[in-house]
């Protein structure tokens, strides 16, 4: 198709589908805008057709990137199979005309969004494509550094990053912005993507809004928000637009048109020299003015792009990708691996990517018998304290620990009372320095960070040698209490030690040149 670089199989693909069973067939230079030529074809022992019509009248399995056009479909027939992107929901006509045909078509955006479909996510793998692409875009185009800057010649500030929408496309974003030196803030309607935005180095954008509802859609996806939430969201982002040079939008809820987030007077408030990259342009866009498959800048001088071929821009990578999820349907499509298709349609996966099957339209699927991959919702993000709130908070806190070691030493003093009554003068000499050893290890080594263990590992090991050392002329006492804790001491610090050592040179190791 005019304007896709991208081609459904590759060489090394192509190559798996053999072991499968299956004979590979590809239109003469259709991988060409790619990076792969039909010699690369040939070597993996694809046979080359000249035309699409004659590849689509031999082939009884075709695989595609865009949706086909009713000529292509009007090629079908019964016992072919159709793998594609198809857009169902906004495609009546196509699936009616594979209904007429009889043949079976299996829609790539339809793929459940569960654990063991993951490997023929399609859109997860165009949009991790399309995310980091919408990046590279917005930085040709801005004009300016991402990462701050200190020079001779002056302080130049970070850029600052909004991206709209934390799926699979939002995530690439960030992490290629950050990675790049800009300010990043993501925003998304699923407050439980906020650890992982977070662990990005992005900041999350809360609202501050009421709601029991959970934004996460059955399969992983966003629902439609309710008017309040999106009051309140259209509210924050007009709050946050003065302030952005780049904002991402990558909103979309399945098979609906793109809801609109970012109006005409958030791109009136922003910078001149401002860029918009919309990423939902195809379905209608996340941003009002958006023209599909163009660029335009607005009277204010904001940048605004709404191309719908990011993964084609990365054809080769793109093509690997989807050339693989393709070889994991096929795959799951032949469990015999004689190249023959069973198209099991209790499948979940299989059943739900079905759009038209043996006569038939399929879609929408059935609800999938599986639970779609769980969202936690997370804790109520906890209040902001005032400095008096927090002073109050922390003398709270000191009363509470000075308490307990009252407590504590109070009822170990009335333990030593008690021995004393008991024991003997020379026990009570070496009982008191073992007690006192203890408290004082303990505050010593317990207040200490667990993520200091290690690297003070070499000082417990001093600790302990002085314990052995204690404990070593300790065994020589007459008495046999004595001599049992004593022999107790040197065991557990010896295998502190040892195991001190033994660590330590792990972690050595592992900063080694190899």
């Amino acid at each position: 198709m005019k304007g896709e670089n991208r081609v459904a199989m590759t060489p090394d693909s192509a190559r798996q589908l053999q072991k499968l069973g299956y004979e590979c067939l590809i239109e003469k230079g259709a991988g060409h805008a790619a990076g792969f030529d039909d010699a690369a074809y040939e070597a993996a022992g694809v046979t080359v057709i000249k035309t699409a019509a004659a590849l689509w009248k031999e082939a009884d399995i075709i695989a595609k990137v865009r949706p086909p056009t009713e000529t292509e479909l009007k090629r079908l027939n019964k016992g072919k199979t159709l793998i594609s992107f198809f857009n169902p929901a906004e495609n009546e006509k196509g699936l009616e005309i594979a209904r007429e045909k009889g043949a079976n078509v299996i829609a790539m955006e339809m793929v459940p969004r569960i654990s063991r479909a993951q490997k023929m996510d399609a859109l997860s793998s165009m949009a991790n494509i399309a995310g980091y692409r919408a990046v590279i875009e917005a930085g040709n185009n801005f004009g300016r550094f991402f990462t701050g800057q200190v020079t001779a010649a002056g302080k130049v500030p970070p850029a600052k990053v909004l991206v709209v929408g934390a799926g699979v496309a939002g995530l690439a974003a960030i992490g290629a912005a950050v990675s790049l030196g800009a300010i990043v803030y993501a925003f998304d309607v699923r407050p439980e993507v906020a650890e992982q935005v977070e662990s990005m180095g992005a900041e999350f954008v809360y609202l501050d809004f009421e709601d029991d509802q959970d934004g996460a859609e059955t399969g992983g996806y966003a629902k439609p928000s309710s008017p309040e939430f999106r009051e309140a969201q259209l509210a924050k982002f007009r709050e946050l637009a003065p302030d952005m040079d780049i904002v991402i939008t990558t909103a979309l809820i399945p098979n609906q048109p793109a809801p609109i987030l970012w109006t005409k007077d958030m791109i009136q408030s922003m910078k001149r020299g401002s860029v918009i990259v919309d990423l939902a342009a195809e379905r209608g866009g996340n941003v009002e003015g958006t023209v599909k498959d163009e660029k335009i800048v607005t009277d204010n001088g904001v940048t605004i792009i709404g191309y719908t071929d990011f993964p084609s821009r990365m054809a080769a990578q793109a093509s690997q990708l989807y050339a693989t999820n393709i070889r994991h349907m096929i795959s799951d499509l032949t469990p015999n691996k004689d190249g023959q298709i069973v198209h099991d349609m209790e499948d979940d996966v299989i059943r739900s990517a079905t759009v038209a099957y043996q006569g038939e339209i399929t879609f929408p699927p059935p609800p999938l018998k599986v639970q779609a991959i769980a969202s936690k919702k997370p804790q109520a993000q906890p209040k902001e304290l005032t400095p008096e709130e927090k002073r109050e908070q922390e003398l709270a806190a000191f009363r509470a620990e000075t308490k307990q070691q009252v407590t504590l030493l109070t009822i170990g003093t009335v333990l030593m009372l008690l021995v004393g009554l008991v024991a003997p003068a020379s026990f009570m000499q070496h009982f008191i320095v073992f007690v006192l050893s203890v408290f004082v290890g303990f505050q010593v080594i317990w207040n200490v960070s667990h993520a200091l263990h290690t690297p003070l590992m070499a000082v417990t090991n001093a600790i302990s040698s002085i314990i052995i050392l204690g404990a070593l002329m300790q065994i020589g006492s007459g008495s046999w209490l004595v001599i049992l804790l004593a022999a107790l001491s040197v065991f557990m610090a010896g295998i502190n030690i040892f195991g001190g050592f033994l660590v330590t040179r792990r972690m050595l190791a592992m900063f080694q040149k190899s």
